[in-house]
């Protein structure tokens, strides 16, 4: 899955920044750590403060609701946009409610159930496929309940578009 926006961060000269003077760039973190740190060390350069050493992170996009924090490493920074960047809106919704990168890589890898229309069709499912019903009693269940059911207690429902309900189970 790929992310169809551009994953950047926007990184500032602290120096020039304390002294009024705008001075950053816009860096592609989908291109690895030493590009990023390489992209640092030419834009402190290029300070108009000499010897500027100092930078923070004051802006960024493409990732999907995962927070970055002013002054996140660049090893994490880019780590958490390869993984948006393999997984799209739903890697990220993953590191904003899990809030790290490796409980979110855990719920994909061990406890991901599928993609389904809805947290009903998803208790549907799983009752169709464990359990035989009678027709003449198919009619009077409730996949509404159930959902909200398996939600309260059971699993995870994530939303990343129209009828794209991704379902994670609780372990």
């Amino acid at each position: 899955m790929s992310n169809q926006s551009e994953i950047r961060i926007y990184v500032a000269c602290l120096a020039a920044y304390n002294n009024g003077i705008p001075h950053g760039r816009w860096i592609d973190v989908t291109l690895g750590e030493d590009h990023v740190r390489e992209q640092i060390a030419q834009m402190l350069k290029a300070s108009p403060i000499e010897n500027a050493e100092e930078f923070a992170i004051h802006d960024y996009e493409g990732f999907e609701g995962a927070q970055i924090c002013e002054y996140s490493g660049i090893a994490e920074v880019c780590a958490i946009a390869e993984f948006i960047e393999e997984n799209g809106v739903l890697g990220g919704k993953l590191i904003d409610h899990y809030g790290d990168l490796d409980d979110a890589r855990e719920a994909l890898d061990d406890h991901y159930a599928g993609c389904f229309k809805s947290v009903s069709d998803f208790a549907q499912s799983i009752t169709e496929e464990t359990t035989e019903i009678p027709e003449n009693l198919s009619y009077y269940i409730d996949y509404e309940a159930m959902g909200r059911d398996l939600e309260i207690n059971d699993v995870l429902a994530i939303e990343t578009g129209f009828e794209d309900v991704h379902i994670f189970w609780r372990r």
